[in-house]
């Protein structure tokens, strides 16, 4: 069972006049008149008009359908919170410490007792084996009948699940309807069949940057909290999976996970679902799952319990500007495809490694985490007309695709590193910067024996010990087959060669460019 709450720094208050101004200033002989602004300039825009002086009638009209989450679960504590990767490589966010006192204050000052008795509500417990654990979390009620979202690890591994509302101190049962845990979201059905709750509606226009925001949440215990800030950018990779987040600055903290962010019409945009914390404590920074995902999650959820999702059978990666140049691609868009899943459905319809997907039913595809996307959306038994780049030719394939549930598929067994034999005499391939031998025994492909440090391949992360296993999309076997498809790259004018390698136990493509002269 895990809780990750939210943390954010609030967004303070503050009001703005406007004031019209004629000024005169005599400046040697001249004066200058600055002109009265007219009435029209004087007028607050419509956009200037919705920032309230207070967010009091709007948090009036919601606050009663967000209900605190307490859950009861077995086996040892554990709090989690959704990792969120820094876009400029430093740390990654981290799950905040147990309170342990304000650096600098002296032990017996009275600030430490009282941050020391303030209520947890993050799923600590004394590790007593199979002691119970206790975790807190937020959600929001979406219809009359008491249907209630919140984050699947808010009520992950949950043996008991109840919920309060801010104004009442009786807690109500609630049984889980269904989770989705690709989107982090789960649907709960409060166990009152006789009673009528307040309910709040998932907004169906997407936010802009720089709108107002509301959240209201159950952060450390402390139910019936609001803060206030603006979304700070949409569309946000936090690295899971292939779905998009809002950022906000509204602060969200550890108990705030699965609670709503609303705009100033009282509709919900965002569930709150993970910080960026390199400290584990507010750094201004949170991450809520878009009203648009949340709602195509819940209906299947109501509906069925579960979701279900498009399966096409692939490993894809980008295709970045050298891959592009590579492939003859005029410009990098596409998703090209690492390696098809055995017995899967691009498989059956006869997609390869190395095919660049390009179209989906017409829809042009940006990169993998859109082509993910895209066929997710589809249903599974489906059939997508994807459209691949294959050996610099355009063509058509109708793949059927699978269900996303049933993608678990058998791995091959790979080895760790090639097996170089000594005695062999390296092939030193200047263009690309690399010294090549074949691999110990039958295995396809050739192992990379060094790299020059001050080439693209180095840059690209080739090492010794890597094996190339095609080239162009063309099988290797031997040193003369690399050496091949660099002449007939260099033939076709490409200013990059696309190499298949095997590291370890993993495969990629990587586009070198080529050495001039």
């Amino acid at each position: 069972m895990t809780t990750s709450p939210l943390i954010l720094r609030p967004l303070a208050r503050s009001k703005s006049a406007v004031a019209a101004v004629a000024l005169a200033a005599v400046i040697g002989l001249g004066t200058l008149t600055y002109p009265q602004p007219s009435s029209a300039q004087l007028a607050p825009s419509a956009t200037m008009s919705r920032a309230p002086l207070s967010f009091a009638d709007i948090v009036d009209r919601v606050k009663g359908s967000v209900v605190s989450i307490h859950v009861v679960g077995g086996g040892l504590p554990k709090v989690a919170q959704l990792p969120v990767p820094n876009p400029k490589g430093g740390p990654r966010g981290r799950q905040a410490e147990p309170f342990s006192g304000i650096p600098g204050l002296p032990e017996d000052h009275p600030l430490n007792e009282f941050f020391r008795n303030l209520p947890r509500g993050n799923g600590e417990g004394n590790g007593g084996g199979a002691m119970p654990t206790l975790a807190q979390g937020s959600g929001f009620v979406i219809s009359e009948d008491g249907y209630v979202v919140t984050n699947n690890h808010v009520i992950d591994n949950a043996n008991k699940i109840q919920l309060s509302f801010d104004d009442q101190t009786a807690k109500v049962d609630a049984e889980l309807v269904g989770t989705d845990p690709r989107t982090d979201i789960a649907l709960l059905k409060i166990k009152s069949p006789n009673r009528k709750f307040p309910f709040v509606k998932l907004a169906a226009k997407d936010p802009r940057v720089g709108d107002w925001v509301i959240a209201v949440g159950n952060p450390f215990g402390f139910g019936g909290t609001v803060t206030a800030g603006i979304v700070s950018s949409l569309a946000r990779d936090v690295g899971s999976g292939p779905y998009d987040y809002l950022q906000i600055d509204a602060a969200v903290n550890r108990g705030n996970s699965g609670g709503p962010t609303f705009n100033l019409d009282g509709e919900v945009v965002g569930v709150n679902t993970a910080i960026y914390s390199p400290s584990g404590g507010s750094v201004g920074i949170a991450f809520a799952v878009p009203a648009k995902t949340v709602s195509e999650v819940v209906n299947q959820l109501r509906a069925s319990g579960s979701v279900s999702r498009g399966w096409l059978g692939v490993k894809i990666q980008n295709v970045d500007e050298d891959t592009a140049a590579s492939l003859g691609l005029g410009e990098t868009r596409g998703a090209l495809i690492n390696e098809v899943t055995a017995d899967g459905p691009a498989a059956h319809a006869g997609l390869k490694n190395g095919d660049t997907i390009l179209s989906v039913n017409g829809g042009k595809i940006a990169d993998s985490r859109d082509l993910a996307r895209r066929i997710a959306a589809l249903a599974p038994d489906a059939t997508a007309d994807v459209m691949v780049l294959r050996a610099g030719k355009e063509e058509q394939v109708a793949v059927k695709l699978g269900d996303f549930k049933n993608a678990n598929g058998p791995v091959p067994a790979i080895p760790a590193k090639a097996d170089l034999p000594k005695s062999a005499a390296p092939a030193d391939i200047e263009a690309l910067g690399l010294k090549l031998s074949a691999a110990k025994g039958s295995r396809d492909g050739v192992a990379i024996v060094d790299v020059d440090s001050a080439s693209d391949a180095a840059l690209k992360g080739l090492r010794a010990g890597d094996v190339i296993i095609e080239v162009s999309s063309q099988p290797v076997t031997s040193v003369d087959d690399v050496s091949k498809g660099l002449a007939e790259a260099s033939k076709l004018g490409r200013r990059a060669l696309l190499l298949r390698v095997r590291s370890g136990d993993q495969t990629r493509f990587v586009a070198v460019q080529l050495k001039k002269g």
